[in-house]
């Protein structure tokens, strides 16, 4: 094989009647009016002889794990769906800890999988390719920290046939929540606007793929604007103004040119237990009181309202499932649900200068995964988070011992 892994793309439409039931928010005043952005499944593969790995994102709030198994039976050796987690798509299924994916969406979703990864497998060629990473600032923070920094780390891997580039996947850990409750226009949000503008400064030959990282905490709260289809456009063009500059900057080789680049992957399943701790209602709600006329301590409170009244009723363990995949020299980490930015630092933290990316939303919603410390300040995410403290870290430490195990 000349060049090293063969590399593919492809896309295929994820059509939203008006009047579909829209996911991510509890309070939105009714279904999709139309469409303001349309919404997309992409995939990637990487092949090396008979092995080939899959990864396939989707504009949806979440992937449920009896869509991700059907996905993976149907299509690639190896395949991660991965949720773009638009609070402006479609309502499939996202209950934290984990449902059904509800029709049509199981069969909708899965014939776009199905067709996307087809036509990346049809186009795959020799492709070497390269890892870029940088701090990406003025457009997500902690959400629960107003002073927070604005800035987070940008993960961009270059595809290049001969020296030129034929494609990019960006991964962005920040909510794609620009838009609010209010609208119903379907959109891919924030991720939609990033794909626009980068193919805007990259040009019609160059396909881009942009999946969600460890955004759990991280959103555009307090860096937008506005929330609306002009500030979608500003936030998009920041990032990708920035990924252009990671593409012309010093990267770390992750597939060589060479037939010896080889494919692995692993996988490990585990039982996550259930948060306990009760909240206090009442008082929650006299915070919300208290804070009337001060904008960002009211949004505040009443976030942490609002995670308390999320948490469901179910008991007994949550199951998730954390996936590992080295491609050449680069390592991609593909986490379930939410999981703090902290968790992917940890992770590629020990990467001991390998490249390394972490994903989020990957086969699989067990909800918000805070870091330990996060219960103890009460924040909306751990108020709200079906599993019990230490989960996050139990995920991190899979992936670690995984990543050892391809290593080895």
């Amino acid at each position: 094989m000349r060049g090293g892994l063969a590399v593919g793309y492809g896309a295929a439409a994820l059509v939203v009647p008006e009047g579909t039931p829209m996911g991510g928010y509890v309070d939105r005043p009714g279904p999709s009016t139309g469409v303001l952005d349309p919404l997309q499944v992409s995939a990637v593969t990487w092949r090396a002889g008979e092995r080939r790995f899959a990864l396939v994102t989707a504009d949806v709030i979440c992937v449920n794990e009896d869509l991700a198994q059907r996905v993976r039976r149907e299509a690639a050796d190896e395949v991660w769906l991965a949720a773009s987690h638009t609070h402006a798509g479609p309502e499939t299924g996202c209950v934290p800890g984990g449902g059904p994916t509800p029709e049509p969406w199981q069969d909708a979703i899965a014939a776009a999988c199905r067709s996307a990864v087809q036509a990346a497998m049809e186009g795959e060629r020799p492709c070497e390719g390269a890892a870029h990473r940088g701090e990406l600032r003025g457009v997500g923070a902690d959400r629960s920290r107003p002073d927070a920094d604005a800035v987070v780390p940008l993960d961009v891997v270059a595809v290049r046939d001969g020296g030129l580039l034929v494609g990019v996947v960006v991964v962005l850990p920040v909510h794609p929540t620009v838009l609010p409750a209010a609208n119903r226009m379907v959109s891919a949000d924030l991720v939609g606007a990033v794909r626009r503008r980068l193919r805007v400064r990259l040009g019609d030959g160059v396909w881009v793929v942009v999946a969600t990282g460890a955004a759990g905490d991280m959103s555009t709260r307090h860096t937008r604007r506005g929330q609306d289809a002009a500030e979608l456009d500003r936030l998009g063009d920041v990032v990708a103004a920035r990924c252009v500059e990671l593409l012309a900057g010093p990267a770390t080789p992750a597939w060589p040119s060479s037939a010896e680049s080889a494919i692995a992957w692993a996988r490990r399943r585990l039982t996550l237990e259930r948060a306990t701790v009760a909240a206090d209602v009442e008082a929650l709600e006299a915070d919300v009181e208290r804070a009337a006329g001060d904008p960002v301590a009211s949004r505040l409170a009443m976030s942490r309202l609002e995670g308390v009244r999320a948490r469901t009723a179910a008991t007994g363990p949550i199951s998730a499932e954390v996936s590992v995949v080295r491609l050449g020299d680069l390592a991609l980490v593909g986490l379930p649900g939410e999981p703090f930015l902290a968790v992917a630092d940890g992770i590629v933290g020990a990467s001991r200068g390998r490249a390394t990316v972490v994903l989020g939303y990957v086969n699989g919603y067990p909800g918000y995964l805070p870091t330990a410390d996060a219960y103890l300040r009460a924040e909306y995410e751990a108020l709200a988070s079906q599993v019990a403290p230490g989960s996050a870290e139990l995920l991190a430490g899979t992936a670690r011992d995984l990543l050892a195990e391809l290593s080895s």
